[in-house]
C-alpha cells in the first residue's frame, strides 16, 4: 500500500508535553487508501509506547493491524510484549516510567493502576466510540463509575473442547445441559479404557488460573450473574455456601479420579501439566473433553483440523442450572493511557473503533472483538464465528472474568495460589475459601 501523505510539510507545532520526543503537525490531507485515518492525521514523526502481555506470534497480528494506520499517520507505535506485565507495569509506573499505552486484561489491575492517579480519562471520541459495545463491557473498563479503558478484544471462555470424529465414531452427542454433561463423563468413565476429562492449571507464576474458571463457570451457570457481581465485590464470600457448594460441584467434576486426567495422570496431575498441553490427549483418544478457552485454539498443534466434523472443535459449556439464560464467561482487554499528548488519543480513538477491530479480525483468526459494528462475516475460523455470536448475543448472561475483576492480591494472588494447593494437595474446600477470604484487602 502506497501512502500518498499530502502536505505533511505543513506548519509543524511541537508538542511540549511530548516525553517521547515527538512533534505533531497541523492535519495533512490524507489521499486513497489513507483517506479513511483523516480523523488520527496531523501526527506524523511522533512515537506512542505501548505495553502489554500479548507476545508473538499474536503481538505480530496487532502489530500488523496497525500497520497501514501508522504508515498513514506516520505516528509510530512502539509496542512491547512481556510475560511479566503484570508485575512490571505497577513498577514502572511507580517509576515514573509508564507507557503512553497499556493493554490491561485485568479490571482489577486497571483499577490499581487508577489509583495511582497516573491513568488518564480517554478522549470524547473513544468514549463515543463505546457506543458499539454492550454497556457491561464499558462497565469492565470504568473505575468507581468512571470510564478510563476502552475494550480491546474479547474470548470466550465458556467452551468444552472435544473430538467431532470421536464423538461421532462413538455415538456420543454434544450435550446441551449440564446434567447431560455428567451423563456423558459418566457414560465415557464406564466405557473403560479412557477417562471424559483432561486437565492441567501449570502456567509458570500465574498457575492456578484455570481453576479459578472452573469455579466461575458454576457460579455463573449456578447462581446467576447477581450472585457472581456480589461474589466479586466479595459481598458474597468464598465461604458462602453458595459458593462452596460450587467449589464441591467443581471438585465432583475435575477432581473425580474416575473422571480425570486421562493421558497424564492422577487428580494431582492437573497441578502440574500446563493449560498448554492438557489437551493433547484428546488427539491420541485418550482424553474426550477439556474445558478451556477460545484462545486454546493456538494450542493445538500444526495440521490439526478445527471444526464441526474436524480433529477439534468445541461446544458452550451449558448451564449449570437451565433457569439462568445462556451464561458466557468471558475476558478480555483494555486500553489504558498514561499520556494525553495528542497523538496518543489518536492511536487511542483508532483502537475503540470497529474500524480497527475489523483490521484486526482480517489479519489472522485466533481473535475476536465483542463490539457489535464488526462484521461477523469476517470470521472465517469456525471458533471465532462461535465466540462471537455468543460474546454479541444482547440475551446471554454474559460476566467478566471474576478472578480478573477482583483485588489483585486476591484474584491474581491467594486465589492462584490456594487453588493450586487444592488440587495438588487435596486441601479442603473450607480451608481453601478460608484462605482467599482472609487475602481481601480490608
Amino acid at each position: 500500500m502506497a501512502p500518498a501523505v499530502l502536505g505533511l510539510a505543513l506548519t509543524a507545532a511541537c508538542s511540549n508535553s511530548s516525553s517521547s520526543g515527538g512533534h505533531s503537525t497541523a492535519a495533512a490531507t490524507l489521499t486513497g487508501d489513507c483517506a479513511k485515518y483523516q480523523p488520527y492525521a496531523g501526527h506524523a514523526g511522533t512515537k506512542v509506547t505501548m505495553f502489554a502481555s500479548i507476545l508473538s506470534p499474536e503481538s505480530d497480528s496487532l502489530e500488523k493491524s496497525w500497520a497501514e494506520f501508522s504508515s498513514c499517520t506516520g505516528i509510530t507505535i512502539s509496542y512491547e510484549g512481556s510475560n511479566d506485565f503484570e508485575s512490571q507495569l505497577p513498577v514502572r509506573v511507580a517509576g515514573g516510567n509508564a507507557p503512553d499505552l497499556a493493554i490491561i486484561p485485568q479490571p482489577g489491575l486497571l483499577g490499581q493502576m487508577v489509583k495511582t492517579g497516573k491513568v488518564v480519562k480517554p478522549p470524547a471520541q473513544t468514549v463515543e466510540n463505546e457506543n458499539k459495545w454492550s454497556p457491561v463491557w464499558k462497565t469492565y473498563g470504568s473505575v468507581n463509575g468512571t470510564f478510563y479503558a476502552a475494550p480491546m478484544s474479547a474470548n470466550m471462555k465458556s467452551l468444552v473442547w472435544y473430538s467431532p470424529k470421536a464423538f461421532q465414531k462413538a455415538g456420543y452427542q454434544v450435550p446441551t445441559t449440564w446434567a447431560g454433561l455428567m451423563a456423558l463423563s459418566d457414560t465415557i468413565a464406564k466405557s473403560g479404557g479412557s477417562k471424559p476429562w483432561c486437565g492441567g492449571i501449570g502456567s509458570g507464576t500465574a498457575t492456578g488460573w484455570p481453576a479459578t474458571d472452573w469455579l466461575e463457570e458454576v457460579v455463573l451457570g449456578s447462581q446467576g450473574g447477581d450472585v457472581y457481581d456480589q461474589w466479586v465485590n466479595h459481598t458474597v464470600k468464598f465461604s458462602d455456601p453458595r459458593i462452596t457448594s460450587a467449589m464441591q460441584q467443581v471438585a465432583d467434576w475435575m477432581q473425580n479420579p474416575a473422571w480425570v486426567n486421562a493421558g497424564i495422570g492422577d487428580v494431582k496431575s492437573i497441578a502440574t501439566t500446563t493449560f498448554q498441553d492438557a489437551g493433547a490427549p484428546i488427539l491420541t483418544n485418550k482424553c474426550w473433553m477439556l474445558q478451556q478457552a477460545s484462545f486454546y485454539e493456538a494450542q493445538w498443534p500444526k495440521g490439526t483440523t478445527v471444526g464441526p466434523n474436524g480433529d477439534v472443535f468445541a461446544f458452550h459449556l451449558p448451564a449449570v442450572n437451565p433457569a439462568v439464560p445462556n451464561p458466557v464467561e468471558g475476558g478480555g482487554e483494555f486500553v489504558a493511557a498514561f499520556s494525553s499528548r495528542p497523538e496518543v488519543q489518536a492511536v487511542q480513538n483508532y483502537l475503540s473503533t470497529a474500524d480497527w477491530a475489523s483490521s484486526r479480525v482480517k489479519v489472522a483468526s485466533g481473535w475476536v472483538s465483542a463490539n457489535q459494528g464488526v462484521d461477523k462475516s469476517l470470521y472465517t475460523d469456525p471458533i471465532d464465528q462461535l465466540s462471537a455470536a455468543e460474546l454479541t448475543d444482547p440475551a446471554a448472561t454474559f460476566r467478566f472474568d471474576a478472578s480478573d475483576m477482583m483485588p489483585a492480591a486476591v484474584g491474581s494472588g491467594e486465589e492462584w495460589k490456594a487453588f493450586t494447593a487444592w488440587f495438588a494437595e487435596g486441601e479442603s474446600i473450607k480451608q481453601v475459601a478460608a484462605d482467599v477470604d482472609a487475602s481481601w484487602p480490608q
